[in-house]
């Protein structure tokens, strides 16, 4: 139940920003109700401005794995913060976390900072499709690579500007291969995200990546992998370490910002020496490389270098993800969890299927009863049933614990619903 302040907060926001949101997932529309106004956040949770606090499954989209306000970012941001936020002139911060990036990131010799995701693979595709010098590329549906015109279908996209833009499902080679075959003459680039993560966490069957990896290479097209949301999450050199797939470009983002805007691409010197001032393929941007963003962003590498801890991640987020599916049968509810690493979604079938690929498969009005139920008990869910969800190195034991007890109680309820 939403609070008078909430609501007033919301009702004030819709009066200047449209939606009362600066991003439409934030708008509750998804999982119905008022969304919660935000007023601070340490380690796994997060306080609403009407005083309640709530364990954190967002962790900003999957930007912290670090969790909330983590004291060895902070420190090193109010020693940055002393000595200014933005020149427009390089920085030796900006080369240090470049040359990270291309330590741990095995398929990357170069890399390219930008301000956001979005921009990360706007480049790419224009450097995918500069290299070969072809037009097309494919990308997966349910997949979400940014707010790009050829990249979304929205009102306001002449046709002109996705026409280029061919559309397969995701897991399907075989749809691939054939949408390659038709256009293998002006085939510049495949984009993937090794994990989809936009229509809830769907992991790639066998052997679909090593596929791309085999049909990129046999009509000699560029891979792309957005890994703005894998990237530093599954493994310390992305998910493609832990597939082992090497793409010709990587987009980067979130984590690799420290819980400050950022974006990157990486790949191969001979793409990515397209980009200008080597090349003539233009790419810009006044905050790109800031150093609050980069510091933030090199102190967050740095100590899962140093710390390592995925695989502790990895046991936690089985414990909770086991925890919820044992609960669900035992109360007669029919559900799929996707997980790997520290990210999970949680899926309530229409049907009895055998996994979660497509959007199609969500019961939305179960899961906003359910959603709304955790936010009542205390928990805090990424606010859409195709969003992940993420932990962090500050989510504990308790947290987990307390999680399976709310999660019971609104199990509990919706069966008697």
């Amino acid at each position: 139940m939403a609070s008078n302040l909430n609501k007033y907060l919301f009702t004030e926001a819709k009066k200047y920003i449209p939606g009362g949101v600066n991003s439409p997932v934030r708008s509750f529309k998804a999982v119905g109700g008022t969304p919660i106004f935000i007023a601070r956040a340490k380690g796994s949770k997060i306080y609403s401005e009407d005083g309640r606090q709530f364990i954190d499954y967002c962790q900003g989209f999957g930007s912290l794995i670090l969790g909330h306000s983590h004291p060895e970012v902070l420190r090193i941001l109010k020693k940055r913060l002393n000595k200014g936020s933005i020149f427009g002139a390089p920085t030796k911060q900006e080369t240090e976390l470049a040359k990270l990036i291309a330590e741990v990131v095995s398929s990357i010799e170069s890399v390219r900072l930008t301000n956001s995701g979005t921009e990360a693979v706007m480049t790419a595709i224009r450097l995918g499709r500069a290299f070969t010098g072809r037009s097309k590329i494919i990308k997966f549906s349910g997949s979400y690579h940014g707010h790009a015109d050829y990249l979304l279908d929205s009102r306001g996209v002449p046709g002109d500007f996705t026409k280029h833009t061919l559309v397969a499902p995701y897991n399907n080679i075989n749809k691939v291969e054939g949408l390659v075959l038709r256009h293998k003459n002006d085939m510049a680039a495949i984009i993937v995200e090794p994990v989809a993560s936009n229509m809830g966490v769907v992991l790639p069957k066998n052997n679909f990546l090593q596929d791309l990896r085999k049909i990129a290479n046999k009509y000699k097209i560029v891979l792309i992998f957005d890994e703005v949301v894998t990237g530093f999450r599954l493994a310390l050199g992305g998910a493609q370490s832990l597939f082992k797939i090497q793409p010709d470009l990587t987009c980067l983002g979130k984590i690799i910002g420290g819980g400050f805007p950022i974006g990157a691409l990486g790949g191969k010197k001979e793409i990515m020496g397209l980009l200008a001032p080597l090349g003539n393929v233009y790419q810009a941007g006044t905050f790109s490389g800031n150093p609050v963003s980069v510091s933030a962003g090199f102190s967050t590498l740095e100590f899962l270098r140093e710390s390592r801890p995925y695989r502790k991640l990895e046991v936690v987020t089985s414990e909770l993800c086991r925890g919820i599916k044992e609960l669900a049968k035992r109360y007669g509810l029919r559900i799929q969890m996707n997980f790997i690493g520290s990210m999970f979604s949680i899926f309530f079938a229409k049907e009895e299927i055998a996994d979660c690929n497509t959007a199609g498969n969500q019961d939305q009005d179960l899961f906003k009863k359910f959603y709304q139920g955790l936010l009542k008990e205390g928990v805090y869910f990424s606010p859409s049933g195709f969003e992940a969800n993420f932990l962090s190195t500050a989510h504990i034991r308790q947290d987990i614990e307390r999680t399976l007890k709310a999660v019971k109680k609104v199990f509990l309820r919706l069966r008697e619903a």
